[in-house]
């Protein structure tokens, strides 16, 4: 199975510890200013608890936890990517939300085998643009099959 990206893609790019990663717009419902995030006890260290965001309760996730990255004070910039996965709406915690731009098929190539300090099971592509490289996350294998369960407790 082919790991390269062939259809033009839009994509939310964010930046994460520096750098700049992109999910397809499609799977993104909104961009959110971060706000009281109430704890949730016995869940992984990357789950940061549970939002209301207009009367539902959304599940939040930090990026920078679930990828191992040193953990950092918010900022004014410092937003909550809301994504879906399947059947659950997921908040992701991120440095900033930089654009929607567009990637051209052709310019995505299959992950190197360390990107950073990002796992590449994460990542399906590096697109290379003109002055930038994004790195395409998998939102699928962000989230384990055990852990999306857990969320789902959380969501419910």
């Amino acid at each position: 199975m082919s790991t390269t990206v062939e259809e033009d893609l839009k994509v939310i790019v964010f930046e994460l510890n520096k750098e700049e990663y992109a999910v397809p717009v499609q799977q993104v419902g909104s961009i959110e200013r971060t706000q009281a995030i109430t704890r949730v006890p016995n869940t992984a260290d990357f789950v940061k608890g549970v939002i209301n965001l207009r009367g539902v309760v959304t599940p939040v996730i930090d990026l920078r936890t679930r990828f191992g990255m040193k953990e950092s004070d918010q900022s004014e910039n410092t937003r909550i990517i809301i994504v879906y996965m399947d059947d659950i709406k997921v908040g992701m915690i991120v440095d900033a939300a930089n654009d929607v731009t567009d990637i051209p098929g052709a310019m995505v190539e299959p992950p190197p085998s360390v990107v950073g300090t990002v796992e590449t099971d994460y990542i399906r592509g590096i697109a290379k643009l003109e002055d930038r490289l994004l790195i395409l996350l998998d939102l699928h294998k962000v989230l384990h099959e055990d852990e999306i369960e857990v969320i789902k407790t959380v969501e419910g």
